[in-house]
């Protein structure tokens, strides 16, 4: 089975190796059909600390790598605002 592949904004770095990623779908609401946003936010391993609070991200599932972490960022599409 393939892994999961996500899209999301880093929401905070704070945590060392670790990043909280936001990630944002749209879904329609089932009785009243009305666009509804969803955001969901995981805890990513980044090895060298190279996001920062506003970047876009590509994480990855993974195998546990701590008691919430179970994503790992695998590239940074854009930088955020320096």
């Amino acid at each position: 089975m393939p892994k999961k592949v996500y899209t999301g904004e880093v929401v905070s770095d704070r945590m060392k190796k670790t990043v909280v990623v936001a990630v944002t779908r749209l879904t329609q609401h089932p009785l009243y059909k009305k666009t509804v946003k969803q955001v969901v936010k995981f805890k990513a391993h980044d090895e060298e600390n190279k996001c920062r609070v506003g970047d876009m991200v590509s994480i990855i599932e993974s195998r546990p790598i701590s008691k919430d972490k179970r994503w790992k960022v695998t590239e940074v599409i854009n930088r955020g605002k320096e």
